[in-house]
């Protein structure tokens, strides 16, 4: 194997990292950094059936949250955030750790722990649909009975052991 093809099998697999702990996915069951914003789904205290997709971009530190059919919520005031979005990163924390999820939205980590105090939000409403519909697709794969074969629309994702040749 030449460096060229060990260097494009290098950067082929991406970096699984574990939960810093285990979470309860009953108030936020999806959570994640991707597209540029942390993001995720956070369910209604009031309405069962109800959940808000929530996030807050990298850069500017903009706040979305609105139903999944884009109903904004309504304690999301200006640049203040709202429950939901206040639960979405104490599970980010739980889920990636407070140094990942800063890192990822360009704070430093205050010394109080308080990272909402660390940004500077502005409102920015965001569409709820890819990341509603990411979750979704996550869900779909808890209908799978138990099982070690491969599922192939899961081939992408890197082995969580070493390979070895």
């Amino acid at each position: 194997m030449d460096s060229d093809e060990r260097e494009r099998e290098r950067a082929s697999v991406v970096r699984m990292l574990p939960a810093v702990a285990p979470r309860k996915l009953a108030k936020v069951p999806f959570v994640e950094l991707a597209d540029g914003r942390l993001q995720g789904v956070v369910s209604s205290g009031s309405d069962i059936a109800r959940v808000y997709v929530s996030s807050i971009s990298a850069r500017d530190h903009g706040l979305s949250c609105s139903t999944n059919n884009n109903r904004p919520c309504g304690g999301l005031r200006g640049s203040y955030p709202c429950k939901h979005i206040s639960a979405l990163v104490s599970e980010a924390i739980v889920q990636y750790g407070i140094d990942q999820v800063a890192r990822y939205l360009r704070v430093e980590v205050p010394e109080d722990g308080h990272l909402i105090g660390a940004l500077n939000p502005v409102h920015e409403p965001a569409p709820a649909a890819v990341v509603f519909s990411r979750f979704l697709r996550h869900l779909a794969y808890l209908e799978f009975p138990g099982s070690t074969a491969p599922i192939p629309e899961l081939q992408w994702f890197p082995a969580t052991t070493g390979v070895t040749r």
